[in-house]
């Protein structure tokens, strides 16, 4: 594929160009290990590394063009060099001209908030394809275009493998899209140049701090994404969340509000909650559904009301709505031969955990004790840490400290900082056990029938990452076996 390069700088505003733009460009690549001749290279400033430091490679691999925002001290002649003043958004732009502008074709929504993507985006794709729609999906868990699988590297891709899926998405015959859309990924203008149909805010509580650094700075990243909406997209939040209405405040796109406490434009009530299901009334219309919990009740609630904005009739939403089943590692239930119940989900910040908890109390009650295994993960945000322990201990008849990722930390002192935030009587009924097969093996012991095991922190993830190294390690796999032998 060629394309010429006058094309592509037509959908950037640089602020200067030197040299000719007569050319034809044979690929564009924000990774220098990717470029040759005739390629149009972005030099992205990253987290870990600045692209500009590799323009002279690229020069000499013979790139056609370079797009930066700092112009190199020694200019090549055979080189075009497009100084601007973003180069990660103008990245964004020229990847999506360079795949034919694919969300013009498809009608994209993204979710964004601390907690809730994964499911909202992939109830929304589920929910698509019950109705008969060819349909992608962007999530932490797996992409897929229509039925093909793209295993996920990060929440929110790149911008050129964004362009480039949607593109297959289009050649599919995809109509529809959804994307977890990451507070990193807005920040880096990973979504720079999309065409959205409609944004969603699920609820936004302390993570991702490592990078952020400040609440705000994190809300801000999220309200980016829709203060970039076309206006005629729809912006859909929740207003139980004080942050919902600010997502709001300068976005053009139509606006809509949902909620589970106050009046909205799409309303629902829990009428009744067990762990393998909920009964709702939503906008007065009773649905059963195979979800567990308040938080669950929120993403459901999000994905009718996204529904019925992309003008699908109601009635029919809440008939699809009735058939989908829970997402892989976000409250999946297992009942153990003994008579209890595991519960894996992929709950890693405090408020997530403090979610998941209060919906199995709602449930058991006082019939059953609630046994929590629950770790931190490793070079991230440690300020969590004494908090999830906490949480965790104050919700739970037992508590279980173990390793999540640990990734280059020692994971006793993880453990260490998780113990922190725990007192004299919340350590009567914590332990820590650092090996994290032994520790759902300890829960499992503890439990009679009519308990609740959960396991938190993990979720879908089918790995363990040790000093940079990932270790095979599912925890539904663990659960299973633990069942096999209690027969």
């Amino acid at each position: 594929m060629n394309k010429p390069l006058k094309q592509l700088l037509s959908v950037i505003k640089p602020i200067k160009v030197i040299g000719d733009v007569d050319k034809n460009i044979t690929g564009v690549e924000s990774d220098s290990r990717k470029a040759a001749r005739g390629t149009l290279f972005v030099a992205v400033p990253g987290v870990t590394t600045d692209g500009h430091k590799y323009i002279p490679d690229v020069e000499r691999a013979g790139a056609t063009a370079i797009v930066c925002q700092r112009l190199p001290e020694h200019l090549s002649d055979s080189v075009t060099y497009v100084q601007v003043e973003c180069s990660a958004s103008a990245l964004g732009f020229l990847a999506s001209e360079w795949y034919d502008n694919p969300t013009r074709k498809l009608r994209l929504v993204g979710v964004t908030g601390t907690n809730g993507k994964t499911t909202t985006a992939t109830l929304l794709y589920e929910m698509m394809r019950l109705m008969g729609y060819k349909t992608g999906l962007f999530s932490t868990v797996c992409n897929y275009v229509d039925t093909r699988a793209v295993a996920a590297t990060q929440t929110t891709p790149d911008q050129i493998t964004l362009n480039r899926l949607m593109h297959e998405m289009v050649e599919e015959g995809c109509e529809y899209a959804f994307m977890e859309v990451s507070s990193h990924a807005a920040d880096q203008h990973r979504i720079d140049g999309l065409n959205f149909a409609g944004a969603i805010f699920s609820n936004l509580t302390r993570d991702h701090l490592d990078y952020h650094k400040t609440v705000d700075a994190y809300l801000k990243a999220k309200k980016r994404f829709f203060d970039i909406l076309p206006s005629d997209a729809f912006a859909l939040v929740n207003v139980d969340d004080k942050a919902g209405l600010v997502m709001l405040q300068n976005t053009a796109a139509r606006k809509f509000t949902y909620s589970l406490r106050t009046d909205a434009d799409f309303h629902c009530r829990i009428l009744e909650s067990r762990l393998n299901g909920t009964l709702l009334d939503i906008n007065g219309r009773e649905v059963e559904t195979m979800f567990t919990g308040r938080f669950n009740a929120y993403n459901l609630l999000a994905v009718y009301a996204a529904a019925c904005l992309l003008g699908f009739d109601k009635e029919q939403v809440l008939v699809d709505m009735s058939r989908l089943v829970p997402v892989a590692g976000r409250f999946q239930t297992f009942m153990s031969p003994k008579g209890y119940t595991a519960v894996i989900d992929y709950a890693h910040t405090p408020d997530a955990l403090v979610n998941v908890l209060n919906s199995i109390r709602e449930v058991v009650g006082s019939s059953g004790k609630v046994i929590t295994v629950v770790g931190c993960g490793g070079n991230r945000d440690k300020g969590k840490r004494p908090i999830m322990a906490k949480e965790a201990s104050k919700l739970s008849d037992r508590l279980i400290l173990t390793s999540d990722n640990p990734r280059f930390e020692d994971p006793n002192d993880i453990l260490n900082d998780m113990v922190a935030g725990l007192d004299t009587d919340d350590m009567k009924h914590t332990i820590r056990i650092a090996d994290r097969r032994e520790a759902i093996r300890t829960a499992s012991q503890f439990a009679c029938k009519g308990d609740v095991v959960l396991i938190a922190g993990k979720g879908h993830e089918d790995y363990q990452e040790i000093c940079g190294v990932k270790h095979h390690f599912d925890d539904k796999e663990v659960v299973q076996s633990i069942f096999k032998e209690e027969k």
